[in-house]
């Protein structure tokens, strides 16, 4: 029996799978954690500040959200872990009630690739604030993460990026096991989760070392690392169908970085449980709405006459009240509050994609509804 958010006591991290998709590796499941649970599979909103930008946390839970991914660097940077510990750790400091995990500050290892150093002992940054020096490793990552108090934190990981040779992306997975060892030995076990990070870039050999080498630690979960850093989606689906049966069966597994309904619906197909993404409010915040599987510009004329819903099926306030005529004025003249609807839509039809690919499983029409080989896009189905 699949408990129900009213009757939930424990507070043990804890992962169950209640079905099985019998024609592909699908699965759904939930995850339990202190402060609630998540139900799997599921797509993570990013508040990588510790805010989902422009959005309130009453606002964010109207759409759903079971679970909230924050930034260990950025929040080092500002304000500092020690005023979130002081605060009662980052849930109390954000007003969220519900679980969160928190990204160990690896990703920022690739994407602030101009301005760091990356060693065997761990990453020096030039701060993008103040120039400053920041010293990140895998230890005070750890530190950092559980002075944040997050249900999951993520091990400290070397993010290479695609075009990087195959040397160079074995050094770093190198480095990620190296680091994942020292993670563990400074993280506490007793109050949150640590997941490990596979790296590996697009060499399948390297990516099966590192999966071997990731969940010989047994983890409570794992995670694939590295994609969507600038590689085909062909070449993604590559990874995930690779590495994914690789993770054990009985833990969650995350891929990180993924937010649109055709890679989802194919990782799910493969057997991931989580993901997360800053596409659906950055595309939010440029007047982009995200309908079905399309991505629709709002500032195109041809909305400016257009009185009906965004999208009919859709349960968030700008499709429940507002048209699409009312959104294109809002982007056109660039109101605050025509970024916050679009952020919400956006966000609403990524946790209900999971959520009825959740469904689906239990249902057991997954293959008949979700098949991403029988159709290129999600948005032909019923969801």
């Amino acid at each position: 029996m699949v408990p129900t958010i009213e009757n939930y006591q424990s507070s043990l991290f804890d992962f169950k799978i209640s079905t099985f998709c019998p024609n592909t590796r699908a699965r759904c499941g939930y995850l339990q954690t202190s402060h609630g649970l998540v139900y799997t599979p599921q797509f993570m909103p990013v508040g990588t500040a510790a805010t989902v930008k422009g959005i309130t946390t009453d606002q964010l839970a109207a759409t759903k959200a079971q679970i909230v991914l924050s930034n260990t660097f950025h929040l080092h940077l500002q304000p500092g872990e020690k005023i979130i510990a002081e605060a009662g750790g980052l849930h109390h400091f954000m007003g969220w009630k519900g679980p969160m995990l928190t990204d160990s500050g690896g990703f920022q290892v690739f994407s602030l690739n101009n301005i760091n150093t990356i060693s065997d002992h761990g990453v020096i940054f030039q701060s993008p604030r103040d120039g400053s020096r920041i010293e990140l490793t895998p230890e005070k990552a750890m530190r950092i993460q559980i002075a944040l108090g997050a249900d999951i934190a993520m091990a400290f990981d070397q993010c290479p990026p695609h075009s990087a040779n195959e040397q160079d992306v074995q050094i770093a997975c190198k480095r990620t096991h190296h680091w994942l060892e020292r993670c563990i030995k400074v993280h506490n076990p007793e109050h949150q989760a640590l997941f490990g990070i596979v790296q590996g870039g697009c060499f399948l050999h390297l990516r099966a070392e590192s999966a071997k080498a990731v969940t010989d630690f047994n983890l409570p979960g794992n995670a694939i690392g590295g994609v969507s850093v600038g590689e085909s989606t062909e070449e993604i689906h590559r990874i995930v169908r690779h590495v994914t049966p690789m993770l054990p069966e009985g833990k969650p597994r995350y891929l990180m970085g993924i937010g649109t309904l055709q890679e989802m619906n194919i990782a799910v197909a493969s057997g991931i449980d989580l993901f997360d993404c800053v596409l659906p409010t950055r595309l939010g915040r440029h007047g982009t709405a995200l309908v079905r599987g399309e991505s629709w510009n709002l500032r195109n004329s041809r909305f400016r006459q257009d009185y009906t819903p965004l999208d009919s099926t859709c349960p968030c306030p700008g499709c429940k009240q507002l048209s699409r005529a009312y959104l294109h004025h809002l982007v056109r003249s660039e109101e605050l509050l025509g970024i916050t609807l679009l952020s919400l839509h956006n966000l609403t039809q990524l946790i209900r994609f999971t959520t009825s690919m959740g469904q689906a499983i239990r249902d057991g029409c997954f293959s008949e509804n979700f098949a991403p080989w029988e159709n290129a896009s999600p948005a032909a189905h019923t969801w």
